[in-house]
C-alpha cells in the first residue's frame, strides 16, 4: 500500500491545495467558510469549511494531527468506516460552533474525533502533550479539558468544534471497540510451587 492510497494522506494534500489556493484567490475563504448567520442559506459550508484553515501554522498544526493520529487509526479501523467518522465529525463540530461563533473553519473537529476513537480503540498508546508522553486515553482527557476551559475563556479558537467531533470519535471508536479494540494483554501470575515439590525440595536441601 502506498501513501496515496490512505485518506488521512489525500485529504492533507487537499487541504494544502485549498489552502494555496485561499492565498491566490482571496475571494475563496469567504465562499467557504462557515459564516453562522448564514448557515441555513449555505449549509454547504458545513462541509467546505473542514478544508480551510485560517493562517499556515493553522494549517500545519491540523495536517500534522491528521497525518499521524488519522493513518493509525485507518490502518486499524479501514477506509470506509475512517471516512465516515471523518466527516460526521467534521460536520458536526461546524454545527456546535454555529451558536457560539460569528464564523468558523478548519479540521480540527474531524481530528479530534480520530482521535477520539483512538483513545477508545488504542487508550495505551503512548502520546506526547506539551513534550510529556503519556496514554492516550489520558491525552484526550487533558485536551478535552483544555477546550472545556476555552469555552469560558475565549482564546479565539472553536473549542466547541474540537469537543462536538471528540465526543462523535468516542461513540464510534466504542461502537467499533468490539471488533478493533484492543486485545487485553493477559496479567502475570506468580509461579506456585505444589507442596509436594516444597517439600522434596526441603528434605533434599535442608
Amino acid at each position: 500500500m502506498s501513501a496515496l492510497d490512505l485518506w488521512s494522506v489525500r485529504i492533507t494534500i487537499l487541504c494544502t491545495a485549498v489552502f494555496i489556493l485561499q492565498i491566490a484567490v482571496e475571494p475563496l475563504t469567504d465562499q467557504l467558510v462557515l459564516v453562522s448567520a448564514d448557515v441555513f442559506a449555505r449549509p454547504w459550508t458545513l462541509l467546505t469549511s473542514v478544508f480551510t484553515h485560517g493562517s499556515f501554522e493553522h494549517l500545519f498544526y491540523n495536517m500534522f494531527g491528521l497525518l499521524l493520529f488519522g493513518s493509525i487509526l485507518e490502518s486499524i479501523v479501514g477506509h470506509r468506516r475512517w471516512l465516515l467518522l471523518f466527516f460526521v465529525a467534521g460536520i458536526v463540530g461546524g454545527i456546535a460552533t454555529v451558536p457560539l461563533y460569528t464564523a468558523s473553519l478548519g479540521a480540527s473537529g474531524a481530528i479530534f474525533g480520530l482521535m477520539g476513537a483512538l483513545a477508545i480503540l488504542r487508550p495505551r498508546m503512548t502520546v506526547y502533550v506539551s513534550w510529556v508522553p503519556m496514554p492516550m486515553s489520558a491525552a484526550v482527557i487533558v485536551w478535552a479539558a483544555g477546550d472545556l476551559l476555552g469555552l469560558f475563556v475565549p482564546t479565539g479558537v472553536a473549542n466547541a468544534a474540537h469537543l462536538a467531533g471528540l465526543v462523535i470519535g468516542l461513540l464510534l471508536g466504542w461502537r467499533w471497540r468490539d471488533r478493533f479494540g484492543e486485545i487485553p494483554q493477559p496479567r502475570s501470575r506468580p509461579l506456585r510451587m505444589p507442596e509436594s515439590r516444597w517439600r522434596r525440595w526441603e528434605d533434599e536441601y535442608l
